[in-house]
């Protein structure tokens, strides 16, 4: 089976600022990746989930609790509701005001800027309309070579995957106890056929087995760390403090 490549447009190490530069600006707001764009760091993960009105609200947890203080689940609340919250306060006074941004948002301001590792946050199997909803919103000229997906759920990326051919998915896996037993070792690239693959920093150990697929490590801010990583063969590394690892940055 034929892997697509991984950004190839772009000079390894590839760099991706976690949520933005949540070391600093508060994760996944617009201030936080106006800040990687700032300080040269060339690429951004970031997470979206698919709101009760069908919008890509960006944001991690499927709860808006630890970022606005307000309990929200995001599935279930219309963007109309989640608009308004203040999603900086929580990192300090300065932030006061910054809002749960929209994909479609944060891809027409800073779109050809950067490029992207869009995760998608689903705890379900069926087909909640996000694959969908996602694939319209980059099916764009503008965007293109500039875009990689990822997610913990291998079955939303094959839904993806089918819509989106041309874009290079990975999964992501860890040993967390929340993660189901079936799917701690990486077993997701196998149901959702990915083209590369995002460990846990801790689990990568070993150079790539020959033809194996690219990796692109989480969550890495030391740079000690980063260059044993490197030394193993990672093509990228993401983290919450891109710009102080000692890597090139520059597109």
């Amino acid at each position: 089976m034929s892997r697509l490549p991984l950004l190839p447009d772009f000079p390894r190490p590839l760099l991706f600022a976690h949520r933005g530069v949540s070391s600093v600006a508060p994760e996944n707001t617009r201030a936080a990746f106006a800040l990687a764009r700032q300080l040269g760091v060339p690429g951004v993960e970031l997470d979206v989930h698919r709101c009760a009105s069908g919008e890509l609200v960006v944001t991690h947890d499927y709860s808006t609790k630890r970022v606005t203080g307000t309990e929200l689940e995001i599935e279930s609340t219309p963007w109309e509701r989640l608009r308004d919250l203040d999603a900086g306060s929580w990192k300090g006074p300065e932030y006061k005001g910054e809002r749960l941004p929209l994909l479609a948002d944060l891809l027409e301001e800073f779109g050809a800027d950067l490029y992207w590792d869009i995760e998608i946050k689903s705890r379900v199997h069926a087909d909640a309309e996000l694959e969908e909803a996602l694939a319209r919103l980059l099916d764009s000229p503008r965007l293109a070579g500039r875009l990689a997906v990822s997610s913990f759920n291998p079955f939303v990326l094959g839904r993806f995957k089918a819509l989106s051919p041309k874009i290079p998915t990975a999964i992501i896996w860890c040993r967390s106890k929340e993660q189901p037993w079936y799917l701690r070792h990486g077993e997701g690239r196998w149901i959702a056929g990915t083209d590369f693959l995002k460990p846990d920093k801790a689990l990568v150990k070993t150079l790539p087995l020959p033809g194996g697929r690219e990796r692109a490590a989480w969550t890495v801010d030391e740079p000690a760390e980063a260059r044993r990583l490197l030394s193993l063969g990672c093509s990228g590394i993401i983290s919450n403090r891109p710009h102080e690892l000692g890597i090139p940055l520059g597109r």
